[in-house]
């Protein structure tokens, strides 16, 4: 079993950063996959961004591509995500999932094990 614990959300004026970071514990998480989701107010939970389990491959929703950057380190079971130049809309309940499979998906329904969340807001 993994627990995941996210930190890091705050509110912020657009253009700025935040770095989410993302606990593990458990045994194997350094072979997960991991990724980054969120849900906004009245929306479904989207794929924002995601790891393969060596770190090697990473992906982005077209919507962040360019100011998000995500990255791992195994030896502290810990997943991050860099936020820069953030806008309104990025204002969503971010959260953590990790897939058994060590293959990104960008589904929700791909991922095994959630954190519960942290909030992000964007003021314009």
């Amino acid at each position: 079993q993994v627990q995941l614990v996210e930190s890091g959300g705050g509110l912020v004026q657009a253009g700025g950063s935040l770095r989410l970071s993302c606990a593990a514990s458990g045994r194997n998480f350094s072979t997960y996959a991991a990724a980054w989701l969120r849900q906004a107010p009245g929306k479904e939970r989207e794929f924002v961004s995601g790891i393969s389990w060596r770190g090697s491959r990473t992906y982005y929703a077209d919507s962040v591509k360019g100011r998000f950057t995500i990255s791992r380190d195994n030896t502290k079971n810990t997943v991050f995500l860099q936020m820069n130049r953030l806008e309104p809309d990025d204002t969503a309940v971010y959260f953590c999932a990790a897939t058994r499979v060590g293959i990104v998906g960008t589904t929700p329904y791909e991922y095994d094990f959630w954190g519960q969340g942290t909030a992000v807001t964007v003021s314009s």
